[in-house]
């Protein structure tokens, strides 16, 4: 029944917002995908270490610049087109 099926995604994309729909934009996409990868390894402890010893920081500093990246991942949303 294709119905509930619509009506069941309609459901999961209102519920978690990074599951995206069919509107969403590249740039839009994008954020999510840098986002949840942020997250993720700071997420993971053992992740954090290994980024942290890549990159000769300590832990704390490389969550803290995870944290920074996470609030703004792929810089200013483009100017939107009206049509």
């Amino acid at each position: 029944d294709n119905r509930t099926i619509y009506s069941q995604q309609e459901h999961l994309y209102m519920k978690y917002v990074g599951t995206g729909h069919a509107d969403i934009t590249k740039w839009e996409w994008a954020v999510h995908q840098h986002r949840d990868t942020y997250s993720s390894i700071i997420g993971h402890h053992s992740l954090l270490c290994y980024c942290a010893i890549a990159e000769n920081e300590s832990i704390g500093r490389m969550k803290y610049q995870y944290l920074q990246k996470m609030l703004s991942p792929c810089g200013k949303p483009p100017a939107k087109v009206d049509v």
